[in-house]
């Protein structure tokens, strides 16, 4: 008998973005962004997020691809995510959310000033 299908965990963020509206969908990133990030630095780091990634189901990823999915996302160069490149990170690996990814952004940058007000 075959065991369960895997789930890659961005066919989770449609059912969560239709479920829970722009403004909690990105509560929610918002919320896995802390989960993942070093605490002293604000941000995830490549420690942070090889440290913290089995919260989120991605235990089995290799330090190579840890490092691959941080370029991907860091857009300023730093070597790390802040919480928007996160964010935008998350919806591009999801190719489901990428019609919808400019009205997302745009939730996320009212949500990030509206914060910064």
């Amino acid at each position: 008998m075959a065991g369960p299908k895997a789930v890659d965990f961005e066919d989770f963020l449609p059912t969560m973005a239709d479920k829970l509206g722009g403004e909690g969908f990105i509560g929610e990133l918002c919320n896995g962004f802390q989960l993942l990030m070093d605490s002293d630095k604000g941000v995830i780091t490549f420690e942070s997020l090889k440290r913290n990634s089995a919260l989120l189901g991605l235990q089995g990823l290799r330090d190579d691809e840890l490092l691959s999915m941080l370029r991907e996302g860091d857009v300023d160069g730093d070597g790390a995510l802040n919480q928007m490149e996160f964010c935008v990170l998350m919806l591009r690996l999801s190719p489901d959310l990428m019609e919808d990814s400019q009205l997302w952004l745009e939730e996320a940058l009212q949500h990030e000033l509206m914060n910064d007000a």
